[in-house]
């Protein structure tokens, strides 16, 4: 059996591959297989990788989960274990292309889907049942409330994988460092989405507490985002919060512009989005996020129960600083070194 063979002697590898960087191919709605020659006996495992849309936060998530799969895939065929061959394709936010997609894969008699992001996983939960085929889903923010966990260290059903659930106490302190006296807080995101719809949930008691005032726009794609931006302005926001939203991700360069025109900062629940224009956030970084998720599913494909598998949420609190659009703000990024630890600078 391929599994019993399946990574016989990349255990060990896979700590010390968990820390490599990993390659900089960009996600594709094309086949993608690992570049591998294949295992001894011509076994391998397919997998198919669905992305739920083409934005920097679930790229770097994808092109991640590629490298770490084909760096565990090669590390197999040189032990003399199978190779795993994936193949990657986009929903482009559409969800009869999502569903299309997972069907597909399951029709190939993939071994394994991973998912990426919220709405791709609750496709593809709902194309495998009864199938067998289990998921390690990534960037998924509520496993519980999206009905993919029955609980987050026991899942109960065929999957498993990663949550990029955001302390959003974390960022609020971000921006009261910057503004000790800031009463009125942009919240922009989509309704559709319920990562957000949590992430908005849990935060708005904090800045009850905190007495900072809520003003909210929603938006249904990507295009809406510059209005919604500006509708949030018309309201008196002083500082403005992104959760980890797909669709305002798409449209994020866009909402920072807009914001730094106002003199306006823009705290994000993901550091892509700080590159993307966004002043701050701590947090996730979608990277390590993405070879956290390629671990799981190998660990499942070499045979652990995804129903018994905890999922993982990785948040290390890091915290990354757009000095570009610090200085548009005047503002000073050492401000935001809160713990000590200094912060990652990008522009």
């Amino acid at each position: 059996m391929k599994k019993n063979r399946l990574f016989a002697a990349i255990t060990a590898a896979a700590l010390a591959l968990s820390l490599a960087a990993c390659g900089s191919a960009p996600a594709s709605t094309a086949s993608a297989p690992a570049s591998v020659s294949g295992s001894a006996a011509g076994e391998s495992f397919k997998v198919g990788i669905v992305q739920y849309t083409s934005h920097s936060s679930l790229d770097e998530i994808c092109t991640a989960i590629q490298s770490e799969l084909t760096a565990l895939s090669e590390a197999s065929v040189a032990a003399g274990g199978p190779a795993i061959e994936f193949e990657v394709k986009n929903g482009q936010a559409d969800a009869a292309t999502l569903n299309d997609i997972c069907k597909l894969f399951v029709s190939d008699g993939v071994d394994l889907i991973i998912p990426i992001a919220t709405p791709a996983a609750t496709a593809a939960a709902a194309a495998v049942q009864g199938t067998g085929i289990p998921l390690v889903y990534s960037a998924v923010t509520d496993p519980v409330g999206a009905q993919l966990a029955d609980s987050m260290e026991a899942p109960g059903q065929n999957m498993t994988g990663t949550s990029d659930y955001i302390d959003t106490n974390k960022i609020l302190d971000l921006a009261l460092a910057a503004d000790p006296d800031l009463g009125t807080l942009g919240l922009i995101y989509n309704l559709g989405e319920p990562n957000s719809v949590t992430t908005i949930g849990n935060m708005k008691p904090v800045l009850e507490e905190k007495g900072i005032t809520a003003v909210e726009s929603t938006v249904t794609n990507a295009g809406e985002v510059q209005l919604a931006a500006q509708n949030l302005l018309a309201q008196g926001a002083e500082a403005i919060f992104v959760p980890i939203d797909n669709t305002v991700a798409d449209g994020m360069a866009v909402l920072a512009s807009t914001a730094i025109e106002a003199g306006v900062p823009v705290y994000t629940a993901a550091d892509s989005m700080v590159r993307d224009g966004g002043l701050a956030t701590t947090g996730v970084n979608y990277t390590k996020l993405g070879e956290l998720t390629a671990q799981m599913a190998a660990d499942v494909l070499n045979g652990a129960d995804p129903a018994a598998t905890p999922v993982q949420v990785l948040n290390d609190g890091i915290t990354t600083v757009n000095t570009t659009t610090a200085a548009a703000l005047g503002i000073d990024p050492e401000i935001f070194d809160l713990t000590g630890e200094g912060y990652i600078a990008v522009e």
